[in-house]
């Protein structure tokens, strides 16, 4: 068989001829049976599985009372915006956190200084913050304190 410019292709009997795809692209029909269905991967593994450590997860959150999203005179702590604190018996950390919204004008900076800052706690050997949607922050996660610091009912 010749493969001049001037000869014809056949395809190969598993491979079905192109079809003109919306748009006038070619595409390639695929006869392979159905992929199985795929398993969404497990949610990430915190870092601090190990035996908990009291005093190093009070350390930490003193440390996120410390930070304060700028458009907000409370700290992160307070305003709810932490989920989970989990340190363990050697030093390994792992803080789930949220923003007031998806659209704060932090989000690209404040999980940061909270890993910035969490590190910096003495006996913190790793540090993993992980920044979630669900569930949406509300108002109603505000502490009794923050309340009355904002003058929220």
């Amino acid at each position: 068989m010749s493969h001049g410019p001037n000869s014809a292709s056949t395809p190969s009997p598993t491979t079905p001829p192109a079809s003109p795809a919306p748009g006038g692209h070619t595409t390639q029909a695929n006869l392979s049976p159905p992929a199985a269905p795929v398993t969404p991967a497990p949610p990430p593994t915190p870092i601090a599985l190990g035996p908990e450590n009291p005093p190093l997860k009070d350390a930490v959150i003193a440390t996120l009372k410390t930070v304060f999203d700028p458009e907000i005179p409370v700290n992160i702590y307070e305003m709810g915006m932490i989920y989970e604190v989990r340190a363990d018996q050697i030093g390994e950390v792992y803080v789930k956190m949220t923003l007031t919204s998806p659209m704060c004008p932090v989000a690209g900076s404040l999980p940061g200084e909270v890993q910035a800052k969490v590190a910096k706690c003495e006996g913190v050997s790793a540090t993993k913050v992980d920044l979630v949607w669900e569930p949406a922050w509300e108002m109603s996660m505000i502490s009794e304190a923050a309340k009355l610091q904002l003058n929220i009912q």
